[in-house]
């Protein structure tokens, strides 16, 4: 399975890995199917959300782990 960063696209996180959507969703990203979300990377919807990007791939990696 493919690394996840924070470079990528919520879109791509999602294909590469489905089980970060309840993460995603639990930070407040309701809007996992939008289009912004095949093109926004997480680190701009992290940022767009007012969240700290570093704690979101913190989450993501324990659940890769």
């Amino acid at each position: 399975m493919a690394k996840i960063t924070k470079d990528m696209t919520i879109g791509e996180i999602l294909r590469t890995n489905p089980k970060v959507a309840p993460i995603l969703l639990e930070a407040g990203m309701h809007c996992l199917g939008c289009p912004s979300a095949q093109a926004e990377s997480l680190e701009e919807a992290a940022m767009v959300h007012g969240m700290d990007v570093d704690e979101l791939m913190a989450k993501i990696d324990a659940l890769e782990a």
